[in-house]
């Protein structure tokens, strides 16, 4: 599995490029922002975009989702049914933290569950529900990999829960699941983080 880190937007977040050499189908973890950047990656690469996954619903991993869905139409976009209130409320969201308007998120064409799969080419990543910095957070992870948005950031972090949607106990309890994959039979997983 080929993996390009993208970073972008205001708060510098990190979006996730995912593809299967041979097949060249590909998955976009968080398009934080500059969807015609990430549009341009997956043109140079040739690669066939299938999925477009939202870790959790906040503004800065979701600002570019327009204009790759628009980009890309046949790519299904991905998120947890919990997070849906934070795509809706994107424009608002958005323009208080940025002080600048931003266009609205297109619908999710579908639901991801805990323990779905979701497979480009030969891989497969499994969906973990990690609810506590949104109620809607989510983890992907495969015996190499996992991207743990702002579940857990680079050095440690951990995401913020004092948002009145948050939970600091959902959060340990995320955390907890997250400590429990670090390992698998094929050795030590490389994390992946929001920021």
């Amino acid at each position: 599995m080929e993996i390009k880190t993208l970073v972008l937007g205001p708060l510098n977040t990190n979006c996730y490029l995912l593809w299967d050499e041979p097949s060249l189908e590909a998955m976009v973890i968080d398009p934080a922002d500059e969807g015609d950047l990430i549009s341009e990656e997956i043109l140079r690469n040739n690669l066939q975009l299938k999925y477009i996954v939202l870790t959790h619903g906040h503004f800065d991993h979701i600002m570019g989702l327009l204009e790759l869905k628009l980009n890309f139409p046949q790519a299904q976009i991905l998120v947890h049914e919990k997070d849906l209130f934070l795509l809706e409320s994107l424009p608002q969201r958005a323009e208080y933290w940025l002080k600048r308007p931003v266009d609205p998120a297109p619908k999710p064409d579908a639901f991801l569950q805990n323990l779905d799969y979701l497979k480009i080419g030969n891989y497969k990543l499994k969906i973990i529900h990690t609810p506590g910095h949104t109620p809607g957070s989510i983890c992907l992870y495969n015996d190499e990999v996992i991207f743990t948005g702002d579940t857990l950031f680079a050095d440690g972090n951990i995401g913020r829960s004092d948002f009145s949607y948050s939970s600091p106990a959902d959060l340990k309890k995320s955390l907890q699941k997250i400590s429990k994959l670090a390992n698998s039979p094929a050795g030590e997983r490389k994390i992946y983080s929001g920021h």
